[in-house]
């Protein structure tokens, strides 16, 4: 009997186009291809499910992407800045309830200067020197990734959105590039940075050809994270009206990508939980280790609305930790307080 695709997949961890193709475009192989994921899953990381605590610090952003909720153009959202002491009694309060890695996410603040991050970097690793710190703001110098790591930072998250050149100047306005991007994300491996890259699915004017083409960047730069979720419109945002991605397709992703990526740390993501009540779960059995709860105020929550319709802006940290584990259990798997580092061997 030949091999089916999914397990050439699994074993060699690449397939031709075509082969990608038909795994991506038709539901025939879900079964056998989420039963694998999860196998390889459970190979490399066992039923651990990883927390990050994120902290939305900041809801600016000097750049102008068209599918983001937090534009600077979209003069709709009331902005808003965590001041230093904000961020830390956030990370104080998720220590507490057992979390090892902060993320600090924001958009392209011009208010954050590199002192002012690297304050903050030095004081939370001061403070908690146990625990991973993780930033998530945006596209910088080599000169300001190296500082930040200098100051502590470990982790470094970075959406590529799209590795098509034609794709990424529909996504956004000419002053940003994919080569700017790409050039980001190869400085922050070259420094040292555990590095998360990832897209959109199903985001305007994406094809199935769009989405190889992401797989064969990854390849290429073997990152530690890779985060993709369905693409959610805003409505106050150019693409208002595009219909959003699919549960199915991004579930068939993060499946394909656990079995090119065996050891990658992958998450189960807010919108995944957005599209579909059962979401995250499902993200869980399809091959995700990683589910990031929110540690920022709830008085910030809904201002931080990168798409419509997002869920957890009204749940406390504490409530939201104990509905994550209810949730994590039921799909099978346990919450571990650890940093949660990428096991590459």
């Amino acid at each position: 009997m030949p091999e089916s695709i999914v397990q050439q997949l699994r074993e060699t961890r690449t397939l031709p186009d075509a082969e990608l193709f038909a795994l991506l475009e038709s539901p025939a192989y879900d079964a056998e291809l989420f039963a694998a994921a999860d196998a390889v899953r459970r190979e490399h990381y066992g039923d651990a499910v990883f927390l990050r605590g994120l902290i939305e610090f900041t809801n600016h952003c000097r750049n102008n992407c068209y599918y983001c909720g937090i534009r600077r153009d979209n003069l709709k959202v009331p902005r808003y800045r965590l001041t230093h002491e904000d961020i830390l009694s956030c990370a104080k309060e998720g220590y507490t309830l057992g979390y090892r890695t902060f993320v600090l996410q924001g958009g392209e603040d011009p208010y954050y200067t590199d002192e002012r991050v690297c304050a903050l970097v030095a004081d939370l690793h001061a403070r908690f020197p146990d625990c991973a710190i993780t930033l998530s703001i945006g596209e910088k110098p080599r000169a300001s990734y190296q500082a930040f790591f200098d100051a502590g930072a470990r982790r470094y998250l970075l959406r590529h959105e799209t590795a098509s050149e034609a794709h990424y100047a529909k996504l956004h306005p000419a002053e940003l590039s994919l080569a700017n991007r790409k050039r980001c994300l190869w400085d922050l491996k070259g420094i040292g940075y555990q590095v998360g890259a990832g897209f959109m699915v199903g985001s305007p004017y994406q094809t199935t050809r769009e989405l190889i083409a992401d797989l064969r960047f990854l390849q290429e730069l073997q990152p530690d994270m890779i985060g993709i979720g369905p693409f959610i419109h805003h409505a106050d945002t150019p693409f208002r009206d595009f219909p959003n991605g699919t549960l199915e397709l991004t579930l068939r992703l993060l499946a394909v990508l656990r079995l090119m990526f065996p050891y990658v740390l992958l998450p189960s993501t807010t919108a995944l939980g957005t599209i579909h009540p059962q979401g995250r779960e499902l993200g869980l059995k399809a091959g995700a280790n990683v589910v990031m709860p929110n540690l920022s105020p709830v008085a910030v929550r809904a201002k931080y609305k990168l798409y419509d319709n997002k869920i957890c802006l009204g749940e406390e940290s504490a409530q939201c930790r104990g509905c994550l584990e209810r949730r994590v259990a039921s799909a099978g798997y346990r919450i571990v307080t650890d940093r949660g580092d990428v096991r590459r061997g």
